[in-house]
């Protein structure tokens, strides 16, 4: 996008996509176009409309400074226009009014939907996406919200054979109508669909993970490992401290005491226990400009005492009383460009680490591209991004545990269409970095962590997956298994438990036993394939005889992808089950649900229509890799 702003705009090709043109007559000046969205009647393929988010003022609000997330609001813009074609685009006329009801249809974020559709069979029957999803029937003239849903509307396919049945995606999940929109059925509790933005642990035993929630504030809820590491329950989430856009961090000394930061460098410090509750924002001094904080606002407590916490806004603050006080301990550490202030708070502090092996060797990342350290506690800064992409969002920064020098970083370009993956590494504080994303697939990086056991051991957090490096950074493995292609927001290690847990935008949270993983040496990375331990498991069954539980977790490491035939024998040598598995390069895993492929006529463990379920005892896990065969015994216990 150039300085005239004119890559904010609409183009067509008519040969396939081998050369563009712009058709803009008659939208609105480029200065003043933000996001748009377009779509075309199926039946009437010339008829296009566009949903222009547009940053033109109309009028300015009145005894009123900030919004209701804090944000200055120096004037409201023209936001959500609808514009019509009926010329494939040749010129463009605007059909939406301005008038209160359009202006709350996306109001002032635009630029979180910008999505239209048109029904394929009537070209003035469109539905546009905002706070609500707002139906026209008169080619835009007018809109009604349709009723029955969450709000936050952000997808709308309609069936092209039956144009009554909708299918909607908003920020509480999925909602069906059969009906052209009167009614709808929702299946917010039926599919974990939740999008977090983060994810934290406490210490207590068994520990609690916190996290936020679009829509749905924050939560938290206990990670069970009781009936076994590989076989979590579902957590059940309750409220916790903060709302939709608050990051947390927990006292490890009293897992009572909760920060929880947000709303643009909102700050809270709750005690669980009693209740207490108290804000510990920063503020400027009489006569200063209002501090900047990002949505989401870093926080984090120092690892050298648990007294000490660190905030960021677009200054990194530090108090030593639990944020009773603050000290301002860096300048402005964005590049505090007034021609880059946006619609939301911008050019702030995003992500903080402070070394565990040394106090006051800071590292901090900005939204804005730049990235700092300090090895004195503030007193001097140094920024540290000479030879990496210009103004690229560092989206987390970690200080290693491993060595003082280490520090590894993670940038993230998708907010200027830039989908590649940028991360990290430099020995020397910063002062130089070395690029670690070797094999991983194009796609943004949202988050690097180490492992707490294994310095070896990298895993980061991208818009595809979790990936994992069992050497520094050299090259990646995926761990996909069940887990779905999705956003990765966040991801964290307990340094206790060794269980990993991602916070997904879209798909909830999932966990993983890491312990594998941090097994991994230079041995078994020189092998063609390794079996690791299998846990024993239990067999669970109820009065009636049925056997419960989710099976024994059997964890592998392979050098190349392959099918492979797991078979399992009992104590008699005869086998009772195979699994075929389609084995990644890297580290796998795979359940056996517990159950025989041995006739049920032979065994007196099961009832009619109950699963075949094995008896308890030993059973011996054969593979043929190549010229290996891996071999493992698995303990089945009742209960």
């Amino acid at each position: 996008m150039g300085p005239d702003y004119n890559g904010s705009s609409i183009y067509k090709t008519t040969d396939g996509g081998k050369t563009w043109r712009q058709v803009v007559k008659g939208l609105p000046e480029a200065k003043y176009r933000g996001r748009i969205g377009i779509d075309l009647c199926r039946a009437k393929p010339n008829v296009i409309y566009a949903f222009i988010d547009n940053y033109k003022k109309y009028s300015e609000l009145k005894n009123k400074t900030s919004d209701a997330y804090g944000r200055p609001s120096s004037g409201r813009i023209i936001g959500a226009t609808v514009y019509r074609s009926d010329d494939g685009g040749g010129s463009w006329r605007q059909v939406s009014e301005i008038d209160d009801y359009t202006t709350r249809i996306s109001g002032t974020y635009g630029w979180v939907f910008g999505q239209i559709r048109v029904d394929p069979i009537n070209e003035n029957k469109i539905y546009v996406m905002g706070l609500a999803l707002n139906l026209s029937e008169d080619g835009g003239k007018t809109f009604k919200p349709l009723r029955g849903m969450h709000g936050d509307h952000h997808g709308l396919w309609i069936d092209p054979d039956n144009t009554d049945y909708l299918v909607n995606v908003n920020d509480g999940g999925l909602a069906i109508s059969y009906d052209g929109g009167k009614n709808w059925r929702t299946f917010y509790n039926n599919i974990p669909l939740a999008q977090f933005f983060n994810v934290m642990y406490d210490m207590d035993e068994p520990f609690h993970i916190y996290g936020s929630i679009q829509d749905y504030g924050s939560r938290r809820g206990v990670v069970d490992l009781s009936r076994g590491r590989d076989r979590i329950p579902a957590v059940e989430f309750e409220g916790a401290p903060g709302g939709e856009g608050s990051s947390h961090a927990i006292d490890p000394t009293d897992p009572n005491v909760v920060y929880s930061a947000g709303f643009y460098g909102n700050i809270t410090r709750t005690n669980l226990k009693t209740g207490e509750r108290k804000n510990i924002v920063p503020k400027p001094p009489e006569g200063e400009p209002r501090y900047r904080g990002q949505w989401l606002a870093p926080f984090i407590i120092s690892p050298h005492n648990p007294r000490i916490i660190y905030h960021g806004m677009n200054f990194l603050f530090r108090s030593l009383n639990r944020g009773d006080s603050w000290d301002r301990i860096s300048p402005d550490l964005t590049y505090n460009d007034p021609g880059k202030m946006g619609d939301i708070p911008y050019q702030t502090i995003f992500t903080i680490s402070e070394s565990p092996l040394k106090f006051g060797l800071i590292y901090v990342g900005t939204d804005d591209g730049r990235a700092h350290v300090t090895k004195d506690g503030g007193l001097h800064w140094q920024e540290i991004v000479k030879g990496l992409p210009y103004r690229k969002w560092v989206s987390r920064i970690v200080a290693s545990a491993y060595n003082e020098g280490t520090v590894y970083m993670s940038q993230n370009g998708k907010r200027d269409d830039d989908f590649a993956g940028y991360l990290w590494k430099s020995t020397d504080y910063g002062t130089t970095w070395q690029d670690i994303t070797a094999n991983l697939p194009c796609g943004p990086i949202n988050v690097v962590r180490e492992d707490p056991q294994n310095k070896n051991v990298l895993y980061v957090g991208t818009d595809l997956g979790v990936y994992v490096s069992i050497n520094g950074g050299k090259k990646w493995y995926t761990l996909a298994g069940n887990f779905p292609t999705t956003f990765v927001h966040d991801l964290v290690i307990h340094p206790r438990d060794n269980i990993m847990v991602a916070a997904t935008h879209g798909r909830g949270m999932w966990a993983l036993d890491v312990e594998p993983i941090q097994q991994l040496n230079a041995e078994i990375l020189a092998k063609d394939a390794h079996l690791f331990v299998i846990p024993p498991v239990t067999l669970r069954r109820s009065r009636f005889s049925r056997a419960t539980g989710a099976g024994a977790r059997i964890s592998f490491f392979l050098k190349q992808a392959q099918k492979l035939k797991l078979e399992i024998f009992d104590e008699a040598n005869q086998k009772v089950k195979t699994l075929n598995v389609n084995a990644d390069a890297g580290y796998n895993t795979t359940t056996w649900d517990l159950t025989s492929t041995v006739k049920a006529a032979k065994k007196k463990t099961t009832g009619r229509g109950r699963p075949n379920y094995v008896k308890p005892g030993k059973y011996h896990l054969k593979c043929k890799v190549g010229k290996t065969t891996l071999a493992g015994e698995i303990v089945v216990q009742e209960k």
